[in-house]
């Protein structure tokens, strides 16, 4: 029997090898009888394999060896951003956040979400406790959004009793029930084209879930005491400070409903987690303060602000709003712990310097206080110069400056700044 010849690949792949190797086998298995010429004919095309599995083997070693190099020459992926760079993107990028914000990763990772949500209208859940600022978390999304000029209507959904919750979402007819003497629009009507917030939504009661999801499902709405559907078109935001999933589980919330509204979810931390605010927002608030009360912004002594940099705030950002603005009513120039309400200095943080601390108008506390001092005062004759150059122009200012406006802003009530102030006087 004369066997099957077949030459030589010089790129052989797989299918050839394993076809030569199947004309090889079936020669053997046929063979009755195999000559001494035969033989070294086998030999030979079994040598021809030989080479043609080393070569591919070589050509694979080669293809994975310069793909090693590849990955060794790709550059290493970029650091992630600290919180520093994050908090500044934020500024830089039109953004608008009506308030101060410091480097919180868990906020900054809030703000983000918010901000890329906001273009949409996907329903948006906030959650965090009481005081936390889950309404200007709702302001954002709303004031970053194409809905931006349209209405932002608010309800507290906890302050609704159980009997008026469909009249005061949806309206009502004439003479739909004792005490409706005329027509009244509802809370989703007056959002339309807007933004409805519903805080406390874990308030509801089950009968006005039931109604808000039907709302949610057809974006129709239907008045009391009226068969005809009106057409809505509004973005929902909520925001709780309980855990709804548990009052699932407890049958006290609507899991569809949750699901309807939870469709992007973030958090809010609370103040005590966010330690490195509470300057900003001490400064902040004693701006606003002055500006609401016509009043220079209030000094604090050093010990009154070491104290309320120690102290927990179990209510929050609310809180501290609320002192500031006590304070500022109640003290002179210079506030100090006598201005806080007794049950506070009854309960004074864990951490505190003596009774004997100097007021700030004597000695800063530290040195990053000096440099905190000398900073804010460059920053304030910069935005002075500013504004002179571009005649209290804000807007140009910011662009000059490739700054968010809302920054810009933010900075001015932090120094006390107006930009109508550095306007020509009209002769």
């Amino acid at each position: 029997m004369r066997p099957f010849t077949f030459g030589q690949s010089t790129a052989p792949g797989y299918g050839e090898l394993l076809e030569k190797i199947e004309i090889l086998r079936s020669t053997l298995r046929w063979a009755t009888r195999l000559e001494r010429e035969e033989i070294q004919r086998l030999l030979g095309q079994c040598n021809v394999l030989r080479e043609d599995v080393m070569s591919l083997s070589r050509r694979e070693r080669f293809v994975q060896s310069s793909a090693a190099l590849e990955d060794l020459r790709a550059p290493p992926p970029e650091p992630a951003p600290t919180a520093e760079q994050r908090r500044a993107a934020l500024l830089e990028r039109e953004f608008t956040f009506d308030g101060v914000f410091g480097d919180n990763p868990k906020l900054l990772e809030t703000l983000e979400i918010a901000e890329k949500a906001a273009p949409t209208d996907l329903p948006v859940l906030v959650r965090g406790e009481s005081g936390t600022g889950k309404e200007l978390l709702a302001k954002v999304v709303h004031t970053n959004g194409r809905r931006s000029e349209g209405p932002f209507v608010s309800v507290n959904c906890g302050a609704i009793p159980e009997n008026l919750v469909e009249s005061e979402l949806f309206g009502h007819k004439k003479g739909a029930f004792t005490g409706a003497a005329s027509d009244r629009k509802g809370k989703f009507e007056s959002a339309n084209l807007g933004t409805i917030f519903l805080d406390e939504i874990g308030e509801l009661p089950l009968s006005g879930q039931v109604k808000l999801l039907r709302v949610l499902q057809s974006q129709e709405i239907q008045r009391v005491g009226s068969d005809s559907p009106i057409k809505i078109d509004a973005r929902i935001v909520a925001a709780t400070n309980r855990d709804l999933l548990a009052m699932v589980g407890t049958g006290q919330f609507r899991e569809d409903l949750y699901y309807r509204l939870s469709v992007i979810e973030v958090t809010v931390p609370p103040l005590r987690e966010r330690r490195d605010e509470i300057p900003l927002l001490i400064d902040f608030f004693c701006d606003a303060a002055a500006e609401r009360l016509g009043r220079s912004p209030l000094r604090l002594s050093s010990r009154l602000r070491q104290f309320l940099l120690d102290y927990g705030f179990p209510g929050n950002i609310r809180e501290l709003h609320n002192l500031i603005f006590r304070m500022s009513c109640l003290a002179g120039d210079t506030a100090d712990l006598p201005h806080l309400p007794d049950a506070l200095r009854s309960n004074p943080p864990s951490v505190r310097p003596s009774a004997d601390a100097p007021l700030e108008s004597e000695a800063p506390l530290s040195l990053s206080e000096v440099k905190k001092t000398a900073g804010d005062a460059a920053e304030k004759r910069f935005l002075e110069q500013g504004l002179r150059e571009v005649n209290g122009r804000a807007v140009e200012l910011a662009r000059r400056q490739g700054m968010n406006r809302s920054h810009l802003q933010t900075l001015l009530k932090k120094h006390g700044l107006s930009a109508k102030a550095f306007r020509p006087k009209k002769a």
